[in-house]
């Protein structure tokens, strides 16, 4: 799509854009999935952090996503705090995930995908 976008991209690598925006679709999707799969968990009472900080990195991914898929009226300041979200929250679940990735596959997956998103905003955080 962005290669569609009849304007200058304002200075922006496209290539860790593009990346960033993938990562972040990708672990909403995890992040998702990964709280839905601790609810089916027998041990569910002792996932309850978990749940809550993978549905607000869902959450967050999401949003940055669509705010890096936004270039009109372009704003340099909201981007990066946006990044700067992401990251946080991204290394906040993986953290969280990987205290129980070694009971559950999904939180192992779950904390990949975050370290990933959050190595993809530090990146565009960067180049900006």
């Amino acid at each position: 799509m962005l290669d569609t976008y009849p304007a200058d991209l304002g200075g922006v690598d496209r290539e860790k854009l593009v990346a960033c925006i993938d990562a972040c679709v990708e672990c909403a999707q995890a992040c998702t999935a990964c709280a839905d799969a601790c609810l089916s968990e027998e041990m569910v009472a002792e996932l309850v952090k978990c749940i809550r900080t993978d549905l607000d990195c869902a959450d967050i991914c999401t949003s940055t996503g669509a705010v890096l898929s936004r270039h009109t009226g372009y704003d340099a300041n909201v981007t990066r705090a946006a990044l700067e979200s992401c990251r946080t929250v991204c290394k906040a679940c993986a953290d969280e995930c990987d205290k129980h990735a070694e009971m559950h596959e999904h939180c192992r997956i779950c904390a990949e995908v975050c370290r990933r998103c959050e190595q993809a905003c530090a990146d565009l955080i960067a180049s900006l």
